[in-house]
């Protein structure tokens, strides 16, 4: 991931600072300054993935024209994530005394951060093997592409390609549980780190100072609507006079972490998605909160009307690719040899089409599968700093044996 300018800056003002002696009084107010910068940063960035209104009549510099929830914007959304938490981090970690951590409320936010961390990492690992789906119906959606394109076009072109659409169009109309099983079989595994069998924040889910790497198989009653509803479910904005200043940043990386989880679920198919919640708690009062409830109204309008007509998911190349796929199984359908000239103009338009969303996802989904590795990855390396912080904290309140 390209490290920005402001971000680049912000990570070296931090580490200069923290890395300086001075008095509590100069701390506690360059603690505000980054908290301040920090949350300028998060409402950038976030109000750069909104889509231009066409309505304004402002001078501001135009946005790229990404079209939203599209491959490209989800690339840019993980870019945002990855950012958004290098600086957290930075803010929260770098030099601070342990103690901190040990002191309401942050005794209870660091282990909420972590338990969202490890629900995250839950949903990473659905939405790559959903995005192995989405690679399967590009291929099938090229077979048509491949023979269609052939000139003349006869019976046996419009067959296999009738014969592959069929196949992707029933794949998308299924539940997002049996698609998941078609796609990979019975069971599957998946690799993730979790805790072991219990609530506390320790170091029995590290092995060698490492995160431990953990198999299981796919329950039948795993649901990533469920997930992210209990994601949300504790994200609740902090109360004033909080002596450290850290719980703003945590409820701001929290949120984050919501949105972005909740985002995928609703674009890549995912087992179970019935019920996906289409709002949750956003602080108004927030300069950041206001573009992530400006998006978060966008995605909770297309899901609902979705929702109503199947399962594929938000995703733009498939809402797009579905759409084509239904035309031209209609024109197979009804399909003589040899078909009108114009008939086949139109055909040859609809084939085009179909051919440029390929091609989308063929550059496209490579680039996202690696990025949400990289997420995966970040969020286990940085579950292991913070543990690594409250087993000092636990070798402090230790009492020397004598």
């Amino acid at each position: 991931m390209p490290m920005t300018d402001n971000q680049g800056s912000f990570l070296n003002r931090i580490s200069i600072r923290r890395n300086q002696v001075s008095n509590m009084e100069n701390n506690h107010e360059q603690d505000l300054e980054d908290l301040e910068l920090f949350q300028k940063h998060v409402a950038e960035r976030f109000s750069d993935l909104l889509p231009n209104d066409p309505s304004s009549t402002t001078d501001s510099p135009a946005k790229d024209q990404t079209a939203l929830l599209s491959i490209s914007w989800y690339r840019k959304l993980l870019d945002v994530f990855l950012c958004c938490e290098a600086e957290f981090k930075a803010l929260v970690l770098i030099g601070r005394d342990p103690v901190q951590f040990s002191k309401p409320p942050l005794d209870r936010l660091v282990p909420d951060i972590l338990d969202r961390s490890i629900k995250s990492l839950d949903i990473c690992n659905a939405v790559t093997h959903g995005l192995e789906l989405v690679r399967h119906w590009q291929k099938l959606a090229q077979i048509a592409v491949t023979a269609l394109e052939q000139k003349p076009m006869g019976d046996g072109q419009v067959r296999r390609a009738k014969k592959a659409l069929n196949t992707l169009l029933t794949s998308m109309m299924l539940d997002d549980k049996e698609n998941n099983y078609h796609a990979k079989a019975a069971e599957r595994t998946w690799s993730f780190g979790r805790r072991s069998g219990t609530n506390t924040t320790n170091n029995k889910d590290r092995t060698n100072g490492t995160f431990r790497a953990m198999s299981w198989s796919v329950a039948k009653s795993w649901s990533a609507s469920k997930q992210i509803q209990a994601m949300a479910s504790t994200l609740v904005a902090p109360r004033g006079g909080e002596p450290t200043g850290l719980a703003l940043p945590i409820y701001a990386m929290s949120t984050i972490f919501v949105f972005v989880m909740w985002g995928l679920v609703a674009a890549i198919p995912c087992q179970e998605r019935t019920g996906l919640l289409t709002h949750f708690p956003m602080p108004r009062n927030l300069n950041w909160g206001q573009s992530l409830i400006a998006l978060q109204d966008k995605i909770a309008e297309e899901w609902k009307k979705k929702e109503k007509k199947g399962t594929t998911g938000l995703l733009d190349e498939l809402q797009k690719m579905e759409k084509v796929a239904q035309n031209l199984v209609d024109f197979a359908e009804n399909f003589q040899f040899p078909a009108e000239e114009e008939k086949l103009e139109e055909v040859a338009g609809q084939v085009a089409e179909m051919a440029e969303i390929c091609r989308k996802m063929e550059e496209g989904l490579a680039p996202l599968q690696q990025q949400i590795r990289e997420v995966f990855h970040r969020i286990v390396r940085s579950r292991a700093e913070v543990l690594d912080v409250l087993d000092q904290i636990g070798k402090m309140s230790t009492p020397v044996p004598y």
